[in-house]
């Protein structure tokens, strides 16, 4: 049975082009240009997947996530949830709606891996444990199914921890378009163990 794992990256928001931290408080959601962005992925999934529908949709709980996970729900017609462990970082509360200098003042040394890079904030290691363990609830939850997995740059990163088994640490960065398709596939159980293989089948495409 194949799983599919639709990964979709929010469109356009107004924290990315404002400049500051869209925590839970803060977000102030998609710009115009994300609501079409959404759209757009949208019309291009409803095209692509006539014959193999997904049979739900996840999102963080972000409203530039919940926002483009609304449109392509609809779009599809099936139901849509939100799950936290999807989010890009949880920021402390003082954080949240910051710019990125001013958060920078919070700085602490020695952040890392396992160590956060502000004070109070999460670290990357916590980022991706929760990320993962995520992925792999939702694809055991409906494998043998597709399912779209709208979240941020910091989720489709961690699909390459949880389903390409990546270290923590990679020797590569990634840039993620907005409201672009990242697709992970596999025939295997998703939490078998050994591991199963999974199969990147696209990054990084987007409807234009």
């Amino acid at each position: 049975m194949l799983t599919r794992l639709l990964f979709v990256r929010h469109g356009e928001s107004v924290h990315t082009v404002e400049g500051f931290i869209g925590g839970p408080r803060a977000c102030r959601g998609l710009t115009d240009r994300g609501h079409e962005q959404a759209g757009a992925i949208a019309r291009s999934l409803v095209g692509e997947l006539q014959t193999t529908r997904p049979v739900a949709v996840y999102s963080s709980t972000l409203r530039r996530a919940t926002e483009t996970a609304t449109t392509i729900a609809a779009a599809l017609d099936v139901p849509s949830d939100q799950d936290c462990r999807l989010c890009t970082w949880h920021v402390p509360d003082y954080a949240d709606g910051l710019t990125h200098a001013e958060l920078r003042e919070h700085s602490i040394t020695g952040g890392g891996v396992f160590r956060p890079f502000e004070r109070d904030n999460e670290t990357w290691a916590e980022l991706v444990t929760r990320g993962c363990r995520a992925v792999l609830d939702i694809a055991e939850r409906h494998q043998g199914s597709t399912v779209i997995l709208v979240g941020h740059s910091e989720t489709v990163e961690v699909s390459f921890h949880a389903l390409g088994l990546l270290p923590l640490y990679r020797s590569f960065d990634l840039t993620v378009a907005p409201a672009s398709v990242t697709e992970w596939q596999t025939n295997e159980t998703p939490t078998a163990w050994p591991p199963p293989r999974w199969t990147l089948t696209r990054f990084n495409q987007t409807a234009a």
